[in-house]
């Protein structure tokens, strides 16, 4: 896959598709949106010292007049999984989406010995090295 690479788009763009192209010209997938409904993805990379590291992810098909993305349900089925398959406790660095930071999450999170959550902050521009330029 020398020369190949991957190109994300959002916004504006995100009618277009991504994926792997020659380096230095812009791969463009042109998507509907009435073929190819919103699907969205939840993910986490389960890191072991002296381990390959692991995706565990799920995925979520937007339908019409429900819910787009995951539901609180939804990311405590992923974790629950992601325990049972790595046999051990799970530390969980996560952002500030309202999924995330709801009440009843932080249900869910309490009921759960063995996760370690640790939030990102809303804005760190100190952290960001393109904040200055």
């Amino acid at each position: 896959m020398a020369g190949l690479r991957r190109r994300v788009r959002s916004g504006a763009e995100a009618a277009e598709g991504a994926h792997l192209g020659r380096r230095g010209r812009t791969p463009v997938v042109r998507v509907t949106a009435a073929i190819s409904p919103r699907v969205s993805v939840a993910a986490l990379v389960a890191v072991k010292p002296g381990q390959r590291p692991r995706l565990i992810y799920r995925t979520h098909r937007g339908r019409r007049g429900g819910r787009k993305g995951f539901t609180e349900a939804d990311y405590a089925r992923l974790l629950d999984a992601a325990h049972q398959q790595l046999g051990g406790p799970i530390v969980l660095v996560w952002d500030n989406l309202s999924t995330h930071a709801s009440k009843a999450m932080a249900e869910l999170i309490a009921a759960r010995p063995w996760l370690t959550v640790y939030r990102l902050p809303p804005y760190a521009h100190e952290l960001n090295p393109v904040e200055p330029v």
